[in-house]
Order: C-alpha cells, then sequence, then structure tokens
C-alpha cells in the first residue's frame, strides 16, 4: 500500500464517464484510497459499488450478497422498510426471476465518507431489461423496460449495512402494459387505527416558514439545501429562475423529461397543489466535483403531505403520503443546470387509491394474536 493518499491514483469519478472496462481491468491492481476491510479486488468505493451490482445482477453471483451486505442489513423504500441480508437474498432472486437479461449501467457514483467511518454512496443507474418471467401482477409479456434508478448506501468494511432504495415505478409498469392508477386501485393496504399529527411545514402553528439565505455555489451542499428548503418548504417558486439555468433539464418521475423554467416551475405548483402541505425533509447529502469540472451534489430526502387538491393522481382522498426522494444535480457556473429527482410514483398512487384493509373482528385468529 502507498506510504499516503497523496501517492495513490485518482478514485474513479464518473464526470469523466469511464467504461465499464475500465473497472475490471483495474481489478487487483492496488487500492486508489484507504479500503480496510474491502476485498483485495476492489481499488476504491465507486469501483466497489460498480463492480458488485454488476457481480450481483448481471453476472449472477447472488450469493456475493452474503459478503456484500451486513446479516442485519436495513433497506429503506417508500413501501416500508426491510431487515437482513436473507430478505435482500429473496428479493433479489425473485427480481432476477422477472428480468432475466437486466443491464444496470452506472451513470453517476456521488460519494462521501472514509474507511474509518464508513463511506456513503448515491449510486445512479439506468436499467433495461425484458419482462421473461412472472411479476405479482401477471405472467411474462416478453415487453422492453428502460428506467431510472438510485440507490444510497452506507458501507463498512466491504458491507453495505443500510440502503435507501428508490426507482421510477410507474415507468416500469407502464412499459410493461399495465394502467398505474388501475393496479393501485386494486392494491391492499394494511389495516393501520393510528392517527396522523400535524405536518411539520411550518416552525410552528401560525408562524411563517424561515426563508433561508442561498449561500454562493461555492458550498454546494449549502445551496442546494437552501435552494429545495426555500422552494418546496417556503413555497418560493422564483428559486427556479434565481438558481436553475435558463436551458435546465430535469429528469422526473413516470419518464418525463423537462427543459427550462416554465415546465419546471408546473412541476413544483402542480405537486404542491395536490398536496397543499407538502414537506420536504433532508436527510443525507454529498458532492463531488469542483468549481471548474462543476459539483455533482446527491441529497436523498422524505416528502410528506395530504391529499387535498386536483391533479395527476387523482380526486382529493384526504390521505396522507409518505415517499423517500433521491436527487442529483449538476452545478455550474453558478447555476444548477441538471437534475434527477425520483420518487416512486405507485406508491404513491397505492398510497392514495389502495383499498385499506378492515380490523380483525373480536375473537378472531387474528385478534387473538
Amino acid at each position: 500500500m502507498p506510504e499516503s493518499d497523496a501517492a495513490l491514483p485518482p478514485v474513479f469519478d464518473f464526470a469523466e464517464r469511464p467504461d465499464y472496462s475500465e473497472f475490471a481491468l483495474a481489478a487487483n491492481t492496488g487500492p486508489r484510497q484507504p479500503m480496510k476491510g474491502f476485498d483485495a479486488d476492489y481499488t476504491d468505493i465507486v469501483d466497489y459499488i460498480v463492480r458488485c451490482t454488476h457481480k450481483i445482477w448481471e453476472e449472477k453471483a447472488i450469493g456475493l450478497i452474503y459478503t456484500h451486505y451486513a446479516h442485519n442489513a436495513t433497506v429503506h423504500t417508500s413501501s416500508g422498510t426491510i431487515y437482513g441480508r436473507e430478505t435482500v437474498v429473496r428479493n433479489t432472486i425473485q427480481n432476477q426471476a422477472m428480468w432475466g437479461d437486466l443491464r444496470a449501467y452506472a451513470d453517476d457514483v456521488i460519494w462521501s465518507g472514509n474507511e474509518e467511518e464508513g463511506y456513503y454512496t448515491s449510486h445512479r443507474h439506468h436499467n433495461t431489461a425484458t419482462q421473461s418471467g412472472y411479476t405479482e401482477f401477471g405472467p411474462p409479456t416478453g415487453r422492453k423496460i428502460s428506467y431510472w434508478g438510485i440507490a444510497d448506501c452506507l458501507i463498512r468494511e466491504n458491507r453495505i449495512v443500510e440502503e435507501w432504495l428508490t426507482h421510477d415505478g410507474v415507468t416500469v409498469l407502464r412499459q410493461m402494459g399495465h394502467d398505474p392508477m388501475e393496479l393501485a386501485r386494486r392494491a391492499m393496504l394494511p389495516y393501520t387505527p393510528h392517527t396522523s399529527g400535524e405536518i411539520d411545514r411550518l416552525p410552528t402553528g401560525q408562524q411563517a416558514p424561515e426563508f433561508l439565505v442561498v449561500p454562493s455555489t461555492e458550498e454546494p451542499l449549502a445551496f442546494i439545501a437552501a435552494v429545495l428548503q426555500n422552494l418546496w418548504n417556503a413555497r418560493l417558486v422564483n428559486m427556479v429562475r434565481e438558481h436553475y439555468a435558463p436551458g435546465h433539464l430535469a429528469f422526473l418521475p413516470d419518464s418525463r423529461k423537462l427543459y427550462g423554467h416554465g415546465d419546471y416551475e408546473n412541476f413544483v405548483i402542480t405537486l404542491m397543489a395536490c398536496f397543499p402541505d407538502l414537506a420536504l425533509t433532508i436527510g443525507h447529502q454529498c458532492v463531488q466535483g469542483s468549481a471548474e469540472r462543476g459539483y455533482r451534489v446527491a441529497t436523498r430526502f422524505t416528502l410528506q403531505g395530504t391529499h387535498e387538491g386536483y391533479g395527476p393522481y387523482g380526486a382529493p382522498t384526504g390521505r396522507r403520503i409518505f415517499l423517500i426522494g433521491i436527487s442529483h444535480h449538476v452545478i455550474r457556473e453558478g447555476k444548477i443546470v441538471q437534475e434527477w429527482t425520483l420518487f416512486d410514483e405507485f406508491v404513491l398512487l397505492k398510497q392514495l387509491h389502495g383499498q385499506l384493509g378492515t380490523p380483525a373482528r373480536s375473537g378472531s385468529a387474528e385478534a387473538s394474536v
């Protein structure tokens, strides 16, 4: 191992658009950054997340989950949280059965951390596959699918200990030939007798939301955090024209690809109109890049809101939504020039229109558990 970090080769950087063959050729050539506890063939954390994903999903080395996930790994999605790597193995096998020729093309890895505290990666990938197996919605259709996904992972000594997943679920269903709204209405939601409190968008009661001073893009994490807070929670939609480039390009759920200020403002206002108390809470951020090359910022967040307005999700239901979302923003010359923002709109539709479960009757087997 080199005597100092300065002597290490540069960590793989997707700003240079590396081909997968470059990762494969670099295997077992020595570390590009400190990698205590990691398998010897991995050179850095970007290489780790790209190639272990390839090994498990494309080479179908599913059993590597046992060496690449902690036994008590936690995986968070908008549908709920799963625990334990055995569940990860089961879910991976079931997904492999649906999509026999899945290709997960790495499009970016934005990361932070170190070997002592653990590395955090935000891995954006574009997936293609053929529906060659059974899904919960029916038999194989032979249809092709193509969609974006982002996976955030906390990794320590070769093992993913916690993961947050989101993908464009509505696009997958449409490409399979299904009507997402129809499937959402057929979905069964668990019976939950609990009530919900007020969403914490405003400080307290009648007080106004906080308007944050937006710092220079030389502080890229604080810049993105302030823009998102002001835009979504303080309802300052003017943030779009102030801090997004005129030719801003946004990839959004349901395969939407928006150009410029007007369409993006419409996306923001439409979502707020559907959920008037909508609140965005940032969970984690990390950044790569420089002022010269541009910054790439990954932001994981949650969305909460009550469906009280008309819009693309149907007539108001009064139901509460909770979604995990992840954004990747590209900043150049003081403006946001490109972004990918993903949250699972099919889960959103199920939360709004799924059939509510009923409580077990007194004296029944369920009630006695």
